[in-house]
């Protein structure tokens, strides 16, 4: 290794999230589009799909299908299928409509735990432990994420022992493993290393992933920095579709296909094909009826040569 070699893993665990965080905020669609969105996002060979919560559907119209969509991924016996919940009832709904690895969302801040679940930090906490119960009853796992990790769009700046304090009592209370998420796209890599160094040091052992937004544009260099700290577990979005409905200005997780290029490109496997991505963000624009806002997506992929100009002006 030279002095300008990045240190990089030599493969990473791509989740893709469109299904979940990126339709949450889009108009309800119908379950045939919601399975042509699944179809193309397969075949990109993910291994890992967040498919859907099971939350109110008041709160959250455009997923209210869940149980519906739920019982039709049989189809796709490859696929490891993963739901979002933000209650224990939401857990047993779940696990009755066949999904029990599960993750719960814990809010760092207190402003977007009220905003986003109608409770505090600690009563969110709190009912990490029946949660976890219910998921390791079906032979399930729980991923607790930590919304609001670096920012919060209430209360401002997340001192990074708060969100240390949440992971620890999140472990103890029966969570498999973690997800540090940047809601509001806010933090940068050197605040990303810091915070990821401090939870890694509280709960050691336990696997810890990330989930950033694009919001400020820094989402690609901060998935870039954790990867060069050693988390191999990340999560992205088809096109770079979603937000979160509960933090203002939540807007465009980081777009797999980005993100695939990025990584591919550096020498570390996602085992994803870059070319069927794209193709199923172009489905995904289709069936969601508005431009995407990857970059990736709107140049048409990687660069392709295209010969001699004839004459340069």
């Amino acid at each position: 290794m030279n002095e300008f070699d990045l240190v990089l893993p030599a493969a990473v665990d791509v989740r893709e999230v469109g299904m979940r965080d990126g339709l949450q905020l889009e108009a309800p669609l119908p379950l045939a589009d919601k399975l042509t969105m699944l179809e193309a996002l397969v075949a990109t060979g993910v291994h890992r799909i967040e498919v859907t919560s099971f939350v109110s559907p008041r709160a959250v119209p455009a997923l209210a299908d869940a149980d519906q969509l739920a019982a039709e991924l049989s189809r796709w016996p490859e696929v490891h299928w993963s739901a979002l919940v933000a209650n224990p009832r939401g857990a047993v709904r779940a696990v009755d409509a066949g999904i029990a690895d599960l993750e719960y969302v814990v809010s760092a801040a207190d402003g977007h735990s009220r905003a986003n679940a109608g409770r505090s930090t600690a009563e969110a906490v709190a009912a990490v432990g029946e949660i976890a119960g219910t998921a390791h009853a079906a032979g399930g796992t729980l991923e607790v994420i930590i919304a609001t990790a670096w920012d919060c769009p209430f209360d401002g700046r997340t001192p990074i022992p708060r969100t240390v304090d949440v992971a620890r009592a999140a472990v103890t209370a029966g969570a498999d493993q973690l997800c540090l998420g940047d809601t509001i796209g806010t933090t940068t890599p050197l605040r990303v290393v810091q915070l990821l160094d401090a939870v890694r040091r509280a709960c050691p052992g336990v696997p810890v992933g990330v989930h950033f937004h694009d919001t400020r544009g820094t989402g690609q260099a901060n998935a870039l920095a954790a990867v060069q700290a050693g988390v191999t577990q990340l999560d992205a979005s088809v096109g770079g579709l979603g937000g979160c409905p509960f933090a203002p200005g939540a807007s465009g997780n980081i777009a797999t296909e980005e993100l695939v290029y990025m990584l591919e490109e550096s020498g570390v496997r996602t085992g994803l094909d870059l070319d069927a991505v794209l193709r199923a963000a172009a489905v995904t624009e289709k069936v969601v009826g508005h431009d995407l806002p990857s970059s990736l997506h709107r140049a048409g992929g990687r660069s392709v040569p295209r010969g001699t100009p004839d004459a340069v002006r």
